[in-house]
């Protein structure tokens, strides 16, 4: 056992300080590509982001609704129920609009970029790339990577609007909260700082999922299988990561 868990610990170590050399190179090539290849970037962006709206949308609106609901039936038992606008404003912004749209982002783009590099890599796609003297990780890895790290912040945006919508139809439209006090209440209670913290965890969060989303479709074993699970493992890394990585930045900005 003790061999066991000894040999576990080195494969994570070397996997781990593999995976910050690769994120080195990725970061290596983004000026060129930003710079020289802009509109393979562009492109990645609408495949990431503008495709993902659907999704985002919706799961915003009804996330906001059960918000408006629970913040409404716990509120009114202190006569606060004013209040919900606030409290569905900053759980939005701070919490549940990064971490819900990142695991959202996993579950649908980061998916479709680890299968679509692990089939690139199982059809020798890139192999080609290599021997035509085309470095694969500047031509395909970078921007769809890139793509990944723009599009985050800004799905987080619109889930957080649309989660506010729908707390408000819900807690004001259907259970009649004052229109007034709930806006009123979300802009004195939400502060800079809050939305400083919601914009950081997006942007982190969108460099996790598409890092992790890259990294396993390029170290894919070349078979159908392999994909397959290349494409799970990199969902199931994200979440774990998101959510370590979420705690880790709450308790930072609480202490400052």
């Amino acid at each position: 056992m003790i061999r066991d868990l000894y040999y576990s610990l080195i494969g994570f170590l070397r996997t781990f300080g593999a995976l910050q050399f690769f994120f080195l190179r990725l970061l290596a090539g983004s000026p060129s590509i930003l710079v020289n290849r802009f509109s393979l970037v562009v492109q990645q962006i609408f495949n990431t982001g503008a495709l993902s709206l659907v999704i985002i949308m919706v799961s915003g609106f009804f996330v906001g609704g059960v918000l408006g609901l629970q913040g409404y039936d716990s509120l009114v038992k202190f006569n606060a129920a004013d209040s919900v606008g606030a409290v569905a404003a900053l759980s939005l912004v701070k919490e549940l609009g990064p971490v819900v749209t990142a695991l959202l982002f996993a579950g649908r783009a980061g998916t479709a970029l680890s299968s679509e590099i692990g089939l690139m890599k199982a059809t020798d796609q890139l192999s080609a790339m290599e021997m035509m003297a085309i470095n694969p990780i500047n031509r395909v890895l970078v921007p769809r990577f890139l793509g990944g790290v723009i599009s985050m912040p800004m799905l987080a945006a619109v889930f957080s609007m649309v989660g506010l919508l729908g707390a408000y139809v819900v807690s004001v439209v259907l259970l009649g909260v004052d229109f007034g006090a709930f806006w009123e209440q979300m802009q004195v209670n939400v502060e800079p700082g809050d939305i400083r913290e919601g914009i950081i965890k997006s942007i982190v969060f969108g460099i996790i999922a598409s890092l992790l989303a890259v990294w396993e479709g390029y170290h894919a074993v070349p078979t159908a299988e392999g994909v397959g699970r290349a494409t799970t493992r990199s969902v199931v890394k994200t979440a774990i990561a998101v959510l370590i990585f979420d705690f880790m930045i709450t308790a930072i900005f609480l202490n400052s």
